[in-house]
């Protein structure tokens, strides 16, 4: 969720790490991380500041502060009039903008290297002196409620995936939109938005990212100059909400007037990275290559012209105008593996839903072939290989790492264990965590339609 105009989907699918460029870290006295990642093959650059706060912070009847404090963020500060913070990355022919998930809150700009100084100066200057209006505040609450009305009450999709999330966790954060509930942006008074910034908007709480032709004696010289006068705060973590857990499928159907064609969803509650050597649900512990493997497997299903949904459902059976697989490995707290299809016409919900349950059977089954693990492991080590033509995505790889709370070094070895995952290691993950008992299945169909 972000200022109009940009969306980002952060490692949705399966995180894709660029290949070793000279990554370097330091750590003021205030605790702010700095990371550089020296990159001279243009004389651009790209800034980033990843704050830990997003969404699955927020308490019912809270919900939406982060997500409205990041549009509050392009306002103005006790040094910069409103709007001059984006009209001088104008000026200099910059990019900038910012975006809010369930775990983190992210303003970049990106633009030539000589002009590196200003993110420093304009990323320092609103981290500890943002000056919050009320009239500018009640203003951009009506721009909130309208992105909502557009990207989600009017859209019979969104309202249903948003509805599924709520009833898919049952005391996890991850049940709250991004946005907040319309109740919530309604009721929001400024004395809220603006604790909410003095808590998480500290140094301690943030990590700078820094990717380009830059040089890191440079970026420290301007990070104790701009960053390091600000005072050292003391952030504490939020408790903890674990979800928990679940006693058999849950079953959900929408039906929407808007709907001409029907969906589905099921989705799976799976460990995320940050959870390894950690107990699960079932009080066995998380193992790193679990996590891969469950990669692999969606990648294995729905990872182009070759993988399975394509090559049954949507050209063998031709029973699926569209099918896909994501599994969301880099989270803050336990996540989805979610696979998502729209039937033929002629064909069912409960036809797909059989179609893509035998899938997964299948492998529970049958472990994946090594040729269908080597295309999946091809491709993942061109991903990598093209991403490193993106200054931006090299710089999102390692704020997504550190942000969650891992190490921005995993980028370095990710490869290598993509390519260790063996076919009874997919198998193996297929069958314990591609469960009814772990899973919520979502059908949206036109109004008036049977279930």
């Amino acid at each position: 969720m972000t200022k109009p105009g940009l969306f980002l989907a952060v490692c949705a699918t399966a995180m894709s790490f660029t290949a070793a460029a000279a990554t370097q870290e330091f750590t003021l006295d205030n605790g702010l991380k700095v990371i550089v990642q020296e990159d001279h093959r243009a004389p651009v650059a790209v800034f980033q500041v990843w704050y830990r706060v997003g969404a699955s912070y927020e308490q019912d009847g809270a919900t939406g502060l982060s997500h409205a404090l990041e549009h509050m963020m392009f306002k103005r500060t006790k040094t910069l009039a409103t709007g001059e913070f984006s009209r001088l990355v104008a000026a200099h022919g910059g990019r900038e903008n910012a975006f809010t998930t369930l775990d983190y809150t992210t303003y970049f700009q990106q633009w030539s290297a000589d002009d590196i100084e200003y993110s420093f100066r304009l990323e320092a200057d609103r981290m500890r002196n943002l000056e919050l209006d009320a009239k500018e505040f009640e203003n951009e609450r009506k721009v909130i409620l309208e992105e909502r009305r557009m990207r989600t009450d009017d859209n019979p999709q969104a309202l249903a995936g948003e509805a599924t999330a709520a009833a898919i966790w049952q005391t996890s954060p991850y049940r709250q939109p991004v946005i907040g509930w319309a109740a919530d942006l309604t009721n929001l008074q400024l004395p809220d938005l603006r604790a909410w910034y003095e808590r998480w908007y500290a140094p301690a709480n943030a990590t700078v990212v820094i990717v380009g032709d830059v040089d890191l004696a440079a970026m420290r010289q301007l990070a104790e100059r701009y960053f390091g006068p600000l005072p050292k705060l003391d952030v504490k973590p939020p408790a903890p909400r674990p979800e928990v857990p679940q006693r058999g499928e849950k079953r959900l159907q929408f039906r929407d007037e808007k709907v001409r064609v029907p969906s589905l969803s099921i989705s799976f509650k799976t460990p995320v990275m940050t959870q390894v050597g950690r107990s699960g649900p079932d009080g066995t512990k998380v193992e790193e290559w679990e996590i891969h493997a469950l990669e692999v497997l969606a990648a294995v299903l729905d990872g182009g012209s070759s993988a399975r949904f394509s090559r049954h459902l949507l050209r063998g059976q031709q029973l699926a105008a569209s099918a896909s697989a994501s599994y969301a490995a880099l989270s803050r707290l336990e996540d989805l593996f979610s696979l998502d299809g729209t039937p033929r016409e002629g064909v069912s919900l409960a036809q797909l839903e059989a179609a893509l349950r035998k899938e997964i059977l299948e492998i529970q089954h049958q472990p994946p072939t090594a040729e269908e693990l080597a295309r999946v492991k091809t491709q993942v080590r061109a991903q990598t290989i093209y991403q490193q033509d993106s200054l931006f995505y090299q710089a999102m790889t390692i704020g997504a790492l550190e942000v969650v709370g891992l190490p921005w070094q995993f980028k370095d070895r990710y490869d290598a264990a993509i390519a260790a995952v063996t076919p009874a290691q997919v198998q193996a993950v297929a069958k314990k965590y591609l469960v009814n008992d772990r899973s919520t299945v979502a059908w949206l169909s036109p109004a008036g339609v049977a279930p």
